[in-house]
């Protein structure tokens, strides 16, 4: 027992087997990119995909967007099979697109729909930053237009999540007259007296940001989000100023007056099922018809 105290303590630290590190599955455990606080991956599903640390809003496929708002069992999705082709002949477009579709689930940028919210009905449009980075297309910009005129005709409210790189590149003009053709199809919705709100997710930018994302009746985003146009190196080269920190962020866009208001993720549903009680009832009130 004595000569037990008088051992040497190994000064060395011992290096896991092979064995030993394939009994942590890969994926079990998820790291902050902000704050580096480590979470079991399964628990950050649970909130949200939230940072428990510091409230870091990870990225959402439009399908965990779509189950964390619509009401279980309520979603019907449109134009499911709608897939873009190549009209310019971009080289390897074609490859691109599909190999998006495997990785994704998803046939395009952006998936609509009409569901509930808390009882309440509303058409839907969510786009999903992993396809093509939610790059606007013809098919993104068709599918969009479809489900503005559907909400019309159903006399729904319009819901839509951002989340874009822009018009996409490959599909040139044509993709970049997607922002008329959308734009024209809210101010029919608008005319109609029906709401229209956007919500951007990070990042949202370029033509995306120019014309759908930014006239909405409400204009929120999550928090800490990406919303611009240009770039910000392009803008400081081109104005030859050092842009604040915070630019283009979603705090700097509400304290200058161009959104409505930052809401968390855990807070989305219920702002939004408020919002569509009180203008839906308004529409009753004022016979049809929406008093902003």
């Amino acid at each position: 027992m004595i000569k037990g105290l008088f051992v040497k303590k190994k000064k060395y630290a011992t290096i896991p087997t092979g064995k030993v590190k394939q009994d942590v599955p890969e994926g079990i455990m998820t790291k902050c990119p902000e704050c580096k606080h480590i979470m079991v991956t399964k628990e950050l599903r649970k909130n949200l995909l939230v940072c428990q640390g510091c409230q870091y809003h990870y990225s959402m496929s439009s399908q965990e967007r779509i189950a964390s708002l619509i009401d279980e069992g309520t979603f019907s999705e449109y134009d499911a099979n709608m897939i873009s082709e190549n009209p310019l002949e971009f080289p390897d477009y074609l490859e691109k697109l599909e190999s998006d579709r495997k990785k994704t689930k998803i046939n395009e940028a952006v998936v609509t729909g009409k569901g509930q919210i808390n009882g309440m009905d509303v058409t839907l449009a969510v786009m999903d930053s992993r396809f093509r980075m939610g790059s606007m297309g013809s098919v993104v910009g068709e599918k969009i237009t479809r489900a503005i005129e559907k909400a019309i005709e159903n006399q729904t409210p319009f819901i839509i999540f951002t989340a874009s790189g822009g018009a996409r590149m490959q599909e040139g003009v044509l993709s970049l007259m997607q922002m008329a053709k959308t734009s024209v199809a809210l101010k029919r919705l608008s005319d109609k007296g029906l709401l229209f709100i956007s919500v951007m997710t990070h990042p949202t930018t370029g033509g995306v940001s120019a014309s759908f994302a930014s006239v909405g009746d409400y204009n929120f985003a999550e928090p800490r989000a990406l919303i611009g146009f240009a770039g910000r190196r392009i803008i400081e080269q081109t104005i030859r100023q050092e842009l604040p920190e915070d630019f283009q962020t979603a705090e700097f866009l509400l304290k200058h007056g161009q959104l409505d208001g930052v809401i968390h993720r855990s807070d989305m549903k219920k702002t939004l099922g408020t919002l569509l009680k009180i203008h839906t009832e308004g529409r009753l009130k004022h016979g049809g018809r929406t008093r902003i």
